[in-house]
């Protein structure tokens, strides 16, 4: 089968064992943990993940990866292999019926050219994650985490709804095919005040921030 990585899709498939040992670290794992993950490629991490939480519910876009998780994974009763388009999926419904609690994490390393749209949806959704682990690009990692001053629209987004922590740098030759940037993992905690926030403050206040950043162009 032809799994060379897809141009479209973004895919750059992580090859160092090291830093998935290090994203598992992070991540904090306990045997009571149900983890979501996007864009698991050939499931190196996938695997890693299931050894030390109690389910995993993996999501990937590319049939011909999906047939390699379903023959390299098989065995691992507490994986689920979903296959479909984060961005399409109705992302409460799979909640409720795949992970079967809101108090779950994210650990994914996702398709940098849609992570501010992914990041967003995670968020926003009716059950966000309580924590993020995420590989994102270097240059995006330090827009996310931004202070005041320096701040892009994402930066905003993300610090009105979370906490952002940059945890560490990866290099590009920790990936095959190679990236042209370097990438960083990130921890993402969900703020509780803006669980319970108002929607139509919440609408106003984004109206606000959009006008702000049109008017400094």
């Amino acid at each position: 089968m032809n799994t060379r990585p897809k141009k479209s899709l973004g895919q750059n498939f992580l090859n160092d064992q090291n830093v998935v040992n290090r994203i598992i670290k992070c991540a904090d794992l306990s045997n009571e943990d149900v983890v979501l993950e996007i864009g698991p490629g050939k499931g190196i991490l996938t695997e890693k993940i299931a050894k030390v939480c109690k389910k995993v519910v993996a999501i990937e876009i590319d049939e011909r990866l999906v047939k390699i998780l379903y023959d390299t994974l098989r065995n691992k009763e507490n994986i689920e292999i979903v296959h479909d388009d984060v961005l399409k999926i109705n992302l409460p419904e799979l909640v409720e019926k795949k992970l079967k609690t809101k108090s779950y994490k994210l650990v994914a390393n996702i398709p940098y050219y849609i992570t501010s749209q992914i990041i967003r949806l995670l968020l926003e959704t009716k059950y966000p994650p309580k924590e993020m682990i995420l590989m994102v690009q270097k240059e995006v990692a330090e827009r996310i985490i931004a202070k005041p001053g320096n701040m892009s629209i994402l930066a905003v987004s993300v610090q009105y709804y979370a906490k952002p922590e940059y945890l560490f740098t990866v290099p590009k030759v920790a990936f095959k095919p190679q990236p042209e940037v370097d990438s960083a993992v990130i921890r993402i905690v969900r703020n509780l005040e803006s669980v319970n926030s108002d929607e139509e403050n919440v609408k106003k206040f984004f109206r606000i921030v959009r006008s702000g950043f049109s008017a400094r162009r």
